[in-house]
């Protein structure tokens, strides 16, 4: 997991098997409610598989873009728009982004 001061870029919190090779996702959750509790927001970019968001207390946003391909202008929009408003919120508020792998988006 690599980090700034309010933005966490990660793997893809996986369980299973996945989780041998990718983030836990229990072990994603638990170190962002000890780290940030109530104060962040979870970015899914993976259009190829999702989880179920009350691991993240529902504070989960997807949007879909192809792993490998350059997401579109609209979702880049979204994206951003969403972001600046949950940043506005609170000073405290971070963000968890990810894709499938980490690094692609």
């Amino acid at each position: 997991v690599l980090s700034t001061d309010r933005i966490i870029a990660m793997s893809f919190p996986s369980s299973g098997k996945q989780s041998f090779y990718r983030n836990p996702i229990k072990e994603v959750a638990r170190f962002l409610d000890t780290k940030h509790p109530g104060h962040y927001k979870v970015y899914n970019l993976c259009s190829e598989q999702g989880y179920d968001p009350k691991y993240f207390h529902y504070r989960v946003e997807r949007i879909f873009i192809d792993d490998h391909n350059v997401p579109a202008l609209q979702d880049m929009l979204k994206f951003t728009a969403s972001v600046r408003e949950w940043m506005s919120q609170d000073e405290k508020n971070v963000i968890a982004i990810h894709c499938k792998g980490g690094k692609g988006r």
